[in-house]
């Protein structure tokens, strides 16, 4: 996958096509919203469960995507759908939702290290998590395509979040096997590191408008 960086222009004409694309990018984050909700519950349930810090900081990283996308679902209602300055601040909310993660998901796993405290076995998560890394893929392209549409860098930022999840869904899933197969248990912590520090990369990208794009 190649990446490129891209920056948005702030004035982007306001067509038939680009209002249609704004609601295909409100009925995206509405689904989105749904996902997140029930992927965040049944993440952090499985990860207090299992003692998993990976696990659960997926599912911290469920909530704020959920958030992220109630952002988008206010930027892009009412008379905000045409506010630039309704733009700039969904760019930033949806930015701070990367750095919420960060602090919490490192320092526990930091702790799980040096503890060597060892996580159970849970595989209600190694379900979720396959499920995300096939379906967030999906949702995050199409919001991202959205994107330049709209000229939206809080869109592109929602739709990285969900790139994001797969991302972090994959180290997870690497974390819980390698401690259910092989017993592991350090994998779970490393991949929770690995969670920690992408975040704070997205969100500084995402704060500044900037980022990364799959090429579709």
């Amino acid at each position: 996958m190649s990446t490129r960086e891209v920056a948005y222009p702030v004035a982007v004409a306001r067509s038939d096509e680009w209002l249609r694309a704004a609601q295909r990018a409100r009925l995206l984050s509405w689904i989105s919203l749904a996902w997140m909700g029930a992927e965040g519950a049944i993440a952090l349930t499985a990860g207090i469960m299992a003692g998993s810090i990976a696990l659960i900081g997926f599912g911290i990283d469920s909530v704020i995507e959920g958030v992220a996308s109630l952002v988008i679902v206010w930027r892009f209602t009412g008379s905000r759908l045409l506010s630039e300055s309704a733009e700039r601040r969904a760019q930033k909310l949806v930015a701070i939702q990367f750095f919420l993660l960060a602090p919490y998901v490192g320092i526990e796993a930091l702790h799980k290290l040096i503890s060597t405290e060892q996580p159970g076995t849970s595989w209600l998560g190694i379900a979720l998590v396959t499920t995300s890394l096939i379906g967030m893929p999906l949702l995050g392209r199409a919001k991202r395509r959205l994107a330049h549409q709209l000229g939206s860098v809080a869109t592109r930022g929602e739709g990285t979040q969900n790139i994001l999840c797969a991302y972090l869904a994959g180290a997870v899933l690497v974390g819980l096997l390698g401690n259910t197969l092989f017993g592991f248990w350090w994998l779970d912590p490393v991949a929770a590191l690995v969670i920690a520090g992408v975040a704070v990369r997205e969100g500084l990208e995402s704060w500044r408008g900037e980022g990364c794009c799959a090429s579709c």
